[in-house]
């Protein structure tokens, strides 16, 4: 059984490091990370997943972007150690985030992915909506009300 928490400045370097591990070197030049820089993550919706034993074993972060002119929350990173994959604790994550965000009134939800994957969530790929260079079109997906919700996906300014 995992305990899903908040993420707080103390979990911040473990799950940099757990990033770190799932995904390849050099991960923090994809144009996502241009969206994040300087601008905080959404903390109510950024979560842990710890065993019993407090190891943890995944986590999911939320940021706001802009999109044209509308507000839009773009998921990610999300990862699960992989001594810990298969055991559906992603699917808790991303599950678990989501509802808060709808408590919360984010009227869409966006990233980059794979969209056979990703789908089960009831992410669609989005038409229109334009992330920087030089990310792959088709793996930009979202979920929400996107209805004449187009143009480039910008750093979230108030």
């Amino acid at each position: 059984m995992y305990r899903l928490e908040q993420e707080t400045s103390a979990d911040r370097w473990e799950v940099e490091a757990l990033y770190d591990t799932c995904f390849a070197p050099g991960r923090e030049a994809l144009s996502s990370y241009r969206l994040r820089e300087a601008v905080p993550p959404v903390a109510r919706l950024c979560l842990v997943a710890r065993d019993p034993d407090g190891i943890l074993a995944g986590a999911i972060r939320f940021w706001p972007v802009r999109v044209g002119r509308a507000e839009a929350l773009l998921l990610g990173p999300v990862a699960v150690h992989p001594t810990r994959q298969g055991e559906g604790l992603g699917g808790l994550l991303m599950r678990e985030g989501m509802k808060r965000a709808e408590e919360d009134r984010w009227p869409r939800i966006m990233l980059v992915g794979d969209e056979p994957y990703y789908r089960r969530f009831g992410f669609v790929k989005l038409e229109g909506v334009e992330m920087p260079p030089p990310t792959n079109p088709d793996r930009v997906l979202g979920i929400g009300h996107w209805a004449g919700v187009t143009g480039k996906v910008t750093r979230w300014t108030r």
